[in-house]
């Protein structure tokens, strides 16, 4: 600098306010060209210095923008970024011993507190005036101090990186250039806070507010980390200022970067909160209320609460700008759920810490929720058909759905009509309807549903509120939902709970089934009808053996129940026993639901019908490729078995006679080597447990000869288990004791042989069938006989006794549920692809293995036609005889004919005997 003006502001610093005011016209000007000259940060520092303490003061507000802020402040920006650069080029020799650098950067650390100063100088000239400022008038100054303090909260943020180890030697000047900094914040936020902009506001004013708001995002971003109520000020007065000028700002702001900073700090600021309750818990200082730690927790959660509310306000406002976000907002609601009970990946946090952080974080999330439900792109999102979500966000989704299930109850008929309808044209992006999406999420929320996590049930009047099973949730509150639903919607319903019947998971069947229930219930007997009849004709038409039609067995069985008894007459009606291609209906219903007349029809039809097909049966000869035709009668005859509750009820007489003519027909060989044989079996074993002291004992031995001819080869699990019924269901009898010694080695031997089986399925169910014997059979040497083997009466002791092995941890059993996710659902969607080999009608199946008796005779061995037809004669004369001794103990006599086609039998036997010999 020259002399004269070195002169010159020797001069000036002498002057009083009332010269300095005189002579601002003539001296400011010179001043301002000497500050934007000055190269050296001393004279730049000293001249700043000069006009805003001693001239400032004497400009009219109208004349600062134009008269000093426009001519300083940009030579301010560029000197302050200069001494910024300086710093991280000298740093690096920053030593103790090299105390000249010391010396020189604390100096330009105190030049830039000076430069602070100057500018919160500025601030407070403006905010002294009464008037209320226009932004025009002082539109650098906001400009300057942002990027100022931009630049000084990077440098102390990064100060342990910048001057690495050497922090000490300047840690009093930055502590002091920290506060300088927040001070001058604090002034220009107060000061922005008197500015007003109405709509006749210039595109340039909007510009300036614009740049303010993006200015203050950018420092939020920075300071983060270094101060939570500067952080929360900052927050608080960037979302103000956007709403203040919303109309004005709206097309302008960047929504998404300030929406994802919200959501980062809101992130940020939750796990801040998990980690320090994981802290506290494992140093044990729940009760210490006192403590730092729990100080600091209680700061980090209420910093959580705050950006959790700041993000719901501002997408309140804003949200019809942030469609292209809702696949984050929802990943963050999943998230947060997910570290709450009953997730099963939610930390185990202490209660009282927990309920804060749940005040906190969780239920912000309801109203962020209630914003966000207008967006059809968030509805895209959350009811994609496709949707993959990691193991942790599955029950959260789940929730989250039931939670806006909860919500729609108060919406406007279009936000009700986005979330029930699912996407109606091809040009939508596709979603699915809210009902649908629910129980598909269900599905998914397998080891949740195993474990099974609790969640809290429904208070009611008068009762303690209970912790419930996930399916008993949710149920509840789809129902409450189709309570409320509008009729326009029904069919939506009513598709969505047939998908969820038909598709291959048992447990989202049965919820399906408990809404279907109760919408029949809650609507009208003729809604019920409808709905009964539907599912009767979709019974009808699926193959027996499929999950569909056990579902829908399941459902028709539950909603007959609901019928009035004019419609259950309708329903046979509609559906008529007597009616073989019927019968697939009437073995899902339980009799006892039905009307004293819709239940006596029933039963006449089925057992007239079973009747029927067995005298077709023995006209044909017995042919073994009519036994399909049979089993079916016996499946719907097994209903009528089942729900009789009186032996001497005509229907239980009827039927013990057709079970025993079957018995006496059962030959043990052909029942080994014949599927379809093994599938009578299956049936005549299941009803014989129920009309078993209607049986004589060598209809009882002639079963117990067939299932001992079969438990020593591999046959399918469902024909075992039927075994094991009709073996417990034994003890009811006392066997005379002409008969014990046929029946009771035969009774011990195969309890043994199944109490022995390796499959844990059927072991269960073996130790539960002889207990059950055990508890109520005369015949004690039974129970002594059956567990001859040490290691099967080990099993059998500790069954009784209630002896519990040793359990998996908590973790291991969750891990292993985990593992068994992957292969139910594997198995589920392959059930679905009809790529399982079993997955095909019954019919089918048993063409594959018993070729119908019209079907082109096979190719086949010698050896093979002569066992199979041998197996025939030995059946047929074994039946004869069996029925021989039955007529002897009777009054009525064999019929005059017998006699002379036995002796016809016994001619043809010896030919063949003699041409054998021959050959």
């Amino acid at each position: 600098m020259s002399q004269s003006n070195t002169s010159l502001l020797d001069e000036v610093v002498q002057w009083s306010q009332e010269t300095c005011r005189q002579e601002l016209k003539s001296v400011l000007p010179k001043l301002t060209s000497l500050h934007l000259k000055s190269e050296s940060w001393d004279d730049h520092t000293r001249i700043l210095k000069i006009i805003t303490d001693m001239f400032l003061p004497h400009i009219a507000l109208s004349e600062l923008e134009d008269e000093c802020f426009s001519k300083i402040l940009p030579k301010v920006e560029a000197m302050f970024e200069s001494m910024m650069k300086e710093i991280l080029v000298q740093v690096g020799g920053l030593s103790s011993q090299n105390t000249e650098l010391c010396t020189l950067l604390r100096n330009i650390l105190q030049a830039m507190m000076q430069i602070i100063d100057a500018l919160s100088t500025c601030v407070r000239h403006v905010g002294s005036f009464e008037e209320v400022p226009v932004l025009d008038t002082i539109r650098s100054l906001p400009t300057c101090i942002l990027k100022v303090l931009r630049e000084t909260f990077h440098h102390c943020k990064e100060s342990e990186v910048v001057y690495c180890g050497r922090l000490s030697l300047v840690a009093d000047l930055l502590q002091g250039l920290f506060k300088e900094a927040y001070s001058l914040q604090r002034g220009l936020l107060e000061l922005l806070d008197r500015i007003s902009l109405d709509s006749s506001a210039s595109e340039e004013e909007v510009s300036d507010i614009v740049t303010v708001i993006h200015s203050l995002l950018d420092i939020c971003s920075i300071i983060s980390n270094l101060d939570m109520a500067l952080h929360a000020n900052t927050w608080k007065f960037l979302v103000k200022q956007s709403l203040k000028y919303q109309s004005l700002v709206e097309e302008h702001l960047h929504h998404g970067d300030i929406v994802t900073n919200l959501c980062d700090n809101l992130m940020a600021s939750f796990h801040n909160s998990v980690e320090l309750c994981e802290q506290i818990k494992h140093a044990g200082l729940q009760q210490a209320t006192q403590s730092s730690e729990y100080k600091l927790f209680q700061k980090t959660a209420k910093m959580c609460r705050f950006f959790a509310n700041t993000l719901v306000h501002y997408i309140k406002e804003f949200k019809f700008f942030l469609t292209k976000y809702c696949s984050c907002l929802h990943q963050i609601y999943l998230h947060i759920i997910s570290k709450f009970a009953p997730s099963l990946y939610a930390p185990a946090l202490p209660a009282a810490l927990s309920e804060e952080l749940n005040a906190a974080a969780l239920v912000p999330m309801n109203a962020l929720l209630l914003q966000l439900l207008p967006l059809r792109p968030f509805a895209e999102v959350v009811l994609q058909e496709n949707l993959r979500l990691n193991a942790e966000y599955r029950l959260p989704q789940c929730l989250l759905l039931v939670s806006i299930l909860n919500q729609l109850a108060s919406q406007p008929d279009e936000i009700l009509q986005l979330w029930y309808t699912g996407s109606q044209f091809s040009e939508e992006t596709p979603r699915l309807p809210l009902y649908q999406g629910l129980f598909r999420s269900f599905r998914h929320c397998y080891t949740e549903r195993k474990v099974p996590v609790l969640m809290s049930g429904v208070m009611m009047k008068g009762q303690a509120q209970t912790q419930v099973s996930l399916h008993h949730h949710i149920c509840v509150h789809l129902c409450a939902s189709v309570a409320a639903l509008p009729p326009v919607y029904f069919s939506v319903l009513e598709h969505s709970l047939l998908e969820a019947v038909l598709q291959a998971d048992t447990q989202t069947a049965l919820l399906a089934a408990d809404v279907w229930c109760f919408t029949a219930r809650y609507g009208t007997a003729e809604l019920c009808l409808h709905h009964v009849l539907l599912i009767a004709r979709l019974v009808k038409t699926c193959p027996t053996e499929c999950y569909q039609s056990f579902h829908l067995g399941l459902l028709l069985k539950r909603m007959v129940f609901l019928m009035t008894p004019n419609h259950q007459m309708e329903l046979v009606t509609h559906y008529p026993p007597s009616d073989v291609e019927n019968l697939s209906v009437w073995r899902h219903v339980l009799l006892r639901a039905l009307s004293h007349d819709a239940r006596r029809r029933v039963e006449a039809d089925i057992i007239s019908l079973t009747q029927e097909a067995l005298t077709e049966w023995q006209k044909g000869g017995w042919k073994l490729g009519q036994v399909n035709k049979v089993n079916v009668v016996l499946l719907s005859l097994l209903v009528v078995v089942r729900g009789q509750s009186s032996p001497e009820e005509q229907c239980v007489l009827s039927a013990t006679r057709i079970v025993t003519q079957l018995w006496l027909r059962m030959s043990p060989d052909q029942v080994q080597t014949q599927p379809v044989l093994q599938c009578t079996l299956q049936l005549l074993l299941s009803m014989s447990a129920i009309l078993v002291k209607n049986f004589e004992p060598q209809v009882i031995s002639q079963a117990l000869e067939c299932v001992d001819a079969l438990v020593s080869q591999k046959c399918p699990d469902q024909l075992l288990l039927a075994a094991l019924e009709f073996l417990s269901s034994l003890g009811k009898i006392f066997f005379p004791p002409d008969s014990q010694s046929q029946i009771l080695p035969r009774l011990s031997s195969l309890f043994g042989v199944l109490l022995a089986d390796r499959s844990w399925l059927l072991h269960q169910h073996a130790l539960e069938a002889f207990s059950l014997f055990a508890e109520i059979t005369n015949h004690e040497e039974v129970i002594s006989q059956s567990l001859c083997v040490e290691e099967t009466k080990t099993k059998v002791v500790n069954y009784l006794s209630k002896t519990v092995k040793a359990q998996e941890d908590v973790q291991s059993r969750l891990q292993t549920l985990k593992m068994e996710t992957s292969v139910i659902e594997q198995h589920n969607e392959k059930l679905e692809n009809k790529e399982n080999v079993n997955n095909k009608p019954a019919a089918e199946a048993v063409s594959d293995t018993e070729p119908c008796p019209k079907r082109a005779r096979q190719e086949a061995s010698t050896e093979e036609e002569y066992s199979r037809y041998i197996q025939t004669a030995e059946c047929a004369l074994k039946a004869l005889q069996a029925l021989t001794e039955g007529e002897a103990n009777t009054t009525a006599p064999p019929p005059q004919w017998l006699e002379s086609r036995l002796q016809k039998l016994q001619t043809l036997i010896t030919r063949i005997s003699t041409a054998s010999h021959m050959t």
